[in-house]
């Protein structure tokens, strides 16, 4: 291996990519397997946005944009900051980039440097790691276990942060737990943050997916932190939008400006057809995201209970995205027929090839006492993939 790079084979593939894919291919040649691997809602794009799109085709929107996005959709995404979030923004700091994912990654190549600290909470979305990696920067993770709701404390928070801290990674609502963190305690961390220079990259993908009457809130929106935090979304969850591609990034200038640098060196501008549709969703009224929301929440409701009656299984109530991470350590050291259970990794395998249930280790994402189970899916196949979960685990001695 000593003709490739060595920092490309130091990074983890995706596992929530690479069990997707295995899935993929166990349906292909017939099995029934129910997936609840791929954070992907399971609707369809709404038809207005599909029509804006097909509408640019035909009037030949089909050649290059700016590299930082196409006009009228950075026009679309400064209103809707400044009427969801009160955050003011120009043109010239947004980036729209290919999915919430590349505007992260453009981020972190944009702000840091060789032996840079970032810091982030456990459980973590799986590619927050190898991308700091990538960026040359060093992990600091913060551990938050279902006994606290998956939620990191300032005082954690104070504790992790060191001379050579370059940013904090901030992810609400949270995948893969839908945790939630409120206006007060976002305002209990910035208190920790205040005055230290720290770059805060916001993931702020599951916005709009929000349960039990709470209220997103901005961490950009504190006035002292509004200099050192960027506010990273998309339309990829909230628009059930995965394929189109379409994520942004706002804040500081500079930051976005070596941001728009290294994408017009690596992939210039996102679909221009994707881009036409995103300003449609932007700002066109509809009553699609919030019926997607309430089935969402009924899904969670049910899916919460039913687990939680299995004896073994711990699951917290998430307030937001479409994930539930439960607690499945009780069954570790035990075994059916020669299979032993010994972390997250052999149980997600040992479901999928005696029940063909697709579930995602807690280990890809820093917790591997749990398991992710999406619930973007129908509520026929949640029943029954608690059935088969259920059947697996009591034969477990």
């Amino acid at each position: 291996m000593e003709n490739f790079s060595q920092l490309l084979l130091s990074v983890e593939e995706s596992r929530t990519l690479a069990l997707t894919s295995l899935i993929k291919k166990l349906k292909a040649e017939g099995k029934d397997v129910l997936a609840f691997s791929a954070g992907e809602p399971d609707f369809n794009t709404p038809q207005f946005i599909k029509d804006a799109a097909i509408k640019s085709i035909n009037e030949n929107f089909t050649r290059y944009t700016n590299n930082e996005g196409y006009p009228d959709l950075i026009k679309a995404i400064i209103k809707k900051f400044q009427s969801d979030n009160n955050l003011i923004f120009n043109a010239e700091n947004i980036l729209v980039s290919n999915g919430a994912k590349h505007s992260i990654y453009n981020l972190l190549r944009a702000i840091c440097n060789p032996n840079d600290e970032v810091i982030y909470q456990a459980p973590y979305w799986v590619s927050y790691p190898e991308m700091v990696k990538l960026a040359g920067a060093n992990s600091v993770v913060i551990d938050a276990g279902a006994e606290v709701n998956y939620k990191i404390f300032p005082s954690q928070l104070e504790k992790a942060i060191t001379k050579k801290t370059k940013a904090l990674i901030f992810n609400s609502p949270s995948n893969p737990t839908g945790a939630v963190y409120n206006k007060k305690e976002i305002h209990e961390l910035a208190e920790v943050l205040k005055g230290k220079n720290i770059w805060i990259i916001s993931d702020e993908i599951y916005e709009k997916i929000i349960f039990d009457d709470e209220q997103h809130f901005a961490i950009a929106a504190i006035d002292e932190l509004k200099d050192w935090a960027i506010t990273v979304n998309g339309v990829s969850k909230s628009f059930a939008m995965t394929g189109w591609r379409i994520g942004y990034a706002a804040g500081n200038r500079e930051v976005i400006r070596l941001a728009r640098n290294l994408q017009s060196h690596s992939t210039s501008n996102p679909c221009s057809i994707s881009q036409a549709a995103v300003v449609a969703a932007l700002t066109v009224s509809s009553t699609e995201v919030g019926e997607m929301v309430v089935k969402f929440q009924e899904r969670r409701n049910f899916i919460v209970n039913e687990l939680n009656k299995i004896d073994g299984i711990k699951c917290p109530t998430p307030k937001g995205a479409f994930y539930v991470f439960f607690d499945v350590s009780n069954y570790y050291g035990k075994e059916n027929h020669g299979k032993v259970i010994n972390d997250s990794s052999s149980l997600c395998s040992y479901l999928l090839e005696s029940e063909l249930v697709g579930l995602v280790p807690g280990i890809a994402f820093g917790n591997d006492n749990c398991v992710r189970m999406s619930y973007a899916c129908s509520m026929e196949d949640i029943a029954e993939g608690i059935k088969r979960i259920k059947k697996a685990l009591s034969l477990l001695k």
